[in-house]
């Protein structure tokens, strides 16, 4: 009994000794072992591996590729047009001692990267001009803050993967009053092409009434020469009849003279038995009876 009340206590001290002493570094993972805050070894592959238990201690830091977003800038362009900048970057620790050692966790790291980033976009898009920075191609621009920040990124153990620019806008009140003078704009041209529509119609309109005027006079014109053409042929008809037979030509005459005469039904005529307007039918009679 006295010897497991000694070897349990032993046990147990071995096992809390091994349990602290003890520590994995993860695939994703890089590690410092410290001892009393100062750096005595650096871990770099994945795997099992040991510390002294209460005098060292165990700080680990991604070595993935990780992402920054930082906070949107106002830039100033060469032409002094103001720009409001949001900016991401990639970037991976590759040196963890200098890391520790300059900045000491991820948080203070991602501040400083971006006020790095700021500064820089800053110097290199001021030197540039408004339309510059609003075009798709940024490709040398974007190069020569990313140089700049990887620069500086260097002294904290730091490499800087990709800088990028993800949204370029003007200010508020420079985006409605552009906005506005857009839409002033747009109303003018608007305006414009409305009244060139309407003189267009206008010209189109007259241009068809002119033709048809044109179109009902050649009809006119032809149907007067073509009445004329039959009343020619009509009369040449009745010439070369009525120079066969003067008599019918007189009688058809007068038959023509009864007829408009009498047109209407509401035309009364009193003439005597022996009138000229008569004669023709005594004679036809006459004719007949001879």
């Amino acid at each position: 009994m006295k010897i497991q009340k000694i070897i349990l206590p032993i046990i147990i001290v071995l096992a809390v000794t091994a349990f602290f002493s003890i520590f994995i570094v993860k695939e994703i993972n890089q590690a410092i072992v410290l001892q009393f805050g100062d750096p005595k070894r650096i871990i770099l592959k994945p795997g099992l591996n040991f510390k002294i238990p209460f005098i060292q201690n165990v700080v680990f830091l991604d070595k993935r590729i990780l992402n920054l977003d930082a906070p949107p800038e106002e830039v100033i362009a060469s032409d002094q047009k103001r720009l409001i900048v949001d900016a991401f970057a990639r970037f991976q620790i590759v040196d963890p001692l200098k890391f520790y050692i300059s900045v000491g966790n991820e948080r203070v790291a991602r501040s400083r990267l971006s006020t790095i980033i700021n500064s820089r976009i800053r110097s290199v898009l001021g030197t540039q001009r408004l339309q510059t920075l609003l075009s798709a191609d940024r490709t040398n621009q974007m190069a020569l803050i990313q140089d700049g920040v990887n620069n500086e990124a260097e002294k904290f153990g730091i490499k800087i993967v990709d800088v990028r620019i993800k949204r370029a806008d003007l200010p508020p009140a420079n985006s409605e009053a552009i906005y506005r003078r857009m839409q002033t704009e747009r109303e003018r041209e608007a305006k414009e092409f409305r009244a060139k529509g309407a003189e267009m119609a206008i010209t189109i309109t007259s241009t068809a009434d002119k033709e048809v005027t044109v179109i009902l006079a050649n009809a006119q014109k032809q149907s007067e020469i073509m009445k004329g053409e039959g009343d020619g042929q009509r009369n040449k008809i009745f010439a070369d009849a009525f120079g066969k037979d003067p008599e019918f030509f007189a009688f058809y005459r007068n038959m023509q003279a009864y007829e408009n005469a009498l047109i209407g039904g509401e035309t009364s005529l009193i003439l005597s038995p022996d009138s000229e307007f008569f004669k023709f039918f005594g004679n036809i009679k006459g004719k007949q009876a001879q």
